[in-house]
């Protein structure tokens, strides 16, 4: 398991080894010790979830108050989504930018987005399914969004799926309502990247 931090610091892809032969594979999507090796602490798990989505579906960009935030640890068990993170700490170098990486179940790639961090995917192709550990349980009074469309933020979302096809994107009707970067940051709805590393460095 090798961990490499992306553009966005508090994030990190995540590449696994298989062991397959005729009748399949086998990996460790998840493992404790090089997960603490590459970002200096455990993952506290108190949720696990799982996502299936259609071809086009768009889901994002969440988060959550912090602290305590809700880190995440995702992967893609069957299909292929392009999952992104983006920097809506404030005052974090990086605050505004985003980056991305393809899960799929060929590569078996995850990614890990430590608190503050917003997150969101695109499902490539029917019935993608989503897998991702949380560091605390949903908490509907905490958790917000940013509008994945929006242009400030600019995320380069594929406009093909995996075999070609063109995407349609659909959002829920609460992704859809989501206000802009700018009306988040307006209305003191963002964590702070202060908050943030003070969360990070507790644990």
């Amino acid at each position: 398991m090798e961990f490499t931090e992306l553009s966005i610091p508090g994030a990190w892809s995540v590449t696994t080894k298989h062991f397959g032969d005729d009748r399949g594979i086998f990996l460790e999507w998840f493992k404790d010790a090089p997960f603490a090796a590459a970002t200096g602490h455990g993952l506290s798990l108190a949720q696990a979830n799982c996502s299936v989505s259609a071809a086009g579906v768009l889901r994002g960009i969440h988060y959550a108050d912090v602290p305590p935030g809700q880190a995440k640890f995702v992967t893609c068990a069957r299909g292929a989504v392009l999952d992104v993170v983006v920097d809506l700490r404030v005052g974090s170098p990086t605050f505004g930018q985003w980056d991305s990486v393809l899960l799929d179940d060929v590569d078996r790639r995850a990614i890990y987005l430590s608190e503050g961090l917003g997150h969101g995917f695109l499902s490539l192709e029917d019935n993608s399914t989503v897998m991702y550990l949380c560091s605390t349980p949903y908490a509907p009074e905490r958790e917000h969004e940013v509008h994945p469309l929006d242009p400030e933020v600019g995320i380069a979302w594929p406009t093909v799926g995996r075999d070609g096809t063109p995407l349609e994107f659909e959002l829920s009707p609460k992704d859809t309502a989501a206000p802009t970067l700018a009306t988040a940051l307006e209305n003191d709805l963002l964590p702070t990247y202060e908050a943030a590393q003070n969360w990070r460095n507790s644990l």
